[in-house]
């Protein structure tokens, strides 16, 4: 056994359908620090999540508009230094039209001069650039994490475990882009939230639980997976002091939507059929009427069935969407509305234009 797992180390191998998070691929100025292996010999990362929590910064978006500003700033600055070279590469040009032929090779091609790489074009390139630097741990945990905890208060950071490269049966275990838009809904209207119980399907690492946490009274994270539920437990843990000054608690439970006929992700038409079936044999059992917020990124891909780049499983989505807002069967009546993510942004990602929030009130007739 033992010269069979040194064989497969040796010869390692990569799966076509891992995928990684722009969160994790674009995550400016931060160190994701590798602590432990999971249960399943995963690399698990802490990555610190900066929060815009004073009074000020939340009315305003002040932070947030300070870092747009600066990579407008910057990206004008690399226009100009693009745009000044060109200005005198065409003057050089016009002064050396007539040596042209300088410029050409015994064969009659045009011979290249690219001039030496200058400080200028270095500082440019430095601002449009985010600088992403994985870090793995040789040392205790504790000491690894000082000079982090050193920058950071407990009240705006938010701590999150994670794994990075997953297969996609595994990308719950990744913080994705939709997460931190619903977070940022939740903390925007954070009076409808407070003292609310909620239940969250999908939760995967439990940052969009956490962030609710801090203004309802109850939230049950669920997922499937032991290790996902474990990774999930263990964050809850980690901030546990962000929920304590409003009394919110988090329950991690199991929930398969496909099993035991309780039957987030909208990439496979099977799961988003179990996902509306689920939402509506809990809607239909509750008591009261309730409100459901989904937020997602529509993945947009080329296929050669259609040559064109689409998006098939929103489609299904939006279809399914439609169906439960038109559904007549006398019990149930639900609302669909689309939220414009024009919200602040309390968390720093980029809020990309595929990324959607949808708003479903559920009311019963009778």
């Amino acid at each position: 056994m033992a010269d069979l797992a040194e064989e497969e180390m040796d010869n390692p191998t990569f799966r076509s359908d891992t995928v990684l998070s722009d969160v994790h691929l674009h995550c400016p100025s931060k160190r994701h620090l590798m602590v432990r292996l999971n249960a399943v010999g995963q690399p698990v990362f802490l990555s610190y999540f900066k929060l815009l929590w004073s009074t000020e910064d939340l009315a305003s978006g002040k932070h947030v508009r300070e870092i747009t500003t600066g990579r407008e700033q910057q990206s004008r600055s690399g226009d100009e230094l693009g745009d000044k070279d060109r200005s005198n590469v065409k003057e050089k040009g016009e002064l050396n039209s007539e040596g042209v032929e300088a410029l050409l090779d015994d064969d009659g091609d045009l011979e290249v001069v690219r001039r030496p790489r200058g400080a200028s074009d270095l500082q440019a390139e430095d601002l449009l650039r985010d600088i992403v630097c994985p870090v793995i741990l040789m040392k205790g945990k504790e000491d690894a994490f000082e000079d982090e905890e050193q920058e950071c208060t407990c009240s705006d950071v938010v701590k999150i475990e994670h794994t990075m490269a997953t297969p996609l049966e595994d990308v719950g275990k990744q913080v994705w882009r939709a997460a931190f838009l619903l977070a940022d809904h939740i903390l925007f209207q954070r009076d409808t939230f407070r003292g609310c119980s909620v239940l969250e399907l999908g939760g995967g690492t439990g940052i969009t639980s956490i962030i609710m946490a801090t203004v309802a009274k109850r939230v049950y994270c669920t997922d499937v997976g032991d290790d996902l539920l474990a990774m999930c437990e263990q964050n809850v843990a980690l901030n546990k002091h962000l929920m304590q000054p409003g009394g919110g608690e988090i329950k991690v439970k199991e929930l398969d939507w496909l099993k035991d006929e309780f039957c987030t992700v909208f990439y496979d038409d099977d799961l988003t059929d179990a996902l509306f079936r689920t939402l509506y044999r809990i809607t239909h059992n509750l008591r009261n009427s309730c409100t459901v917020y989904l937020a997602l990124e529509k993945r947009l891909n080329f296929t050669l069935r259609h040559m064109d780049i689409t998006c098939e499983a929103y489609s299904h989505f939006r279809n399914t969407l439609n169906d439960l807002e038109n559904l007549q069967d006398g019990k149930m009546k639900y609302t669909v509305e689309h939220i414009k993510p024009d919200f602040c942004q309390f968390l720093v990602y980029e809020r990309i234009e595929q990324l959607e929030l949808w708003k479903i009130m559920a009311e019963h007739l009778t």
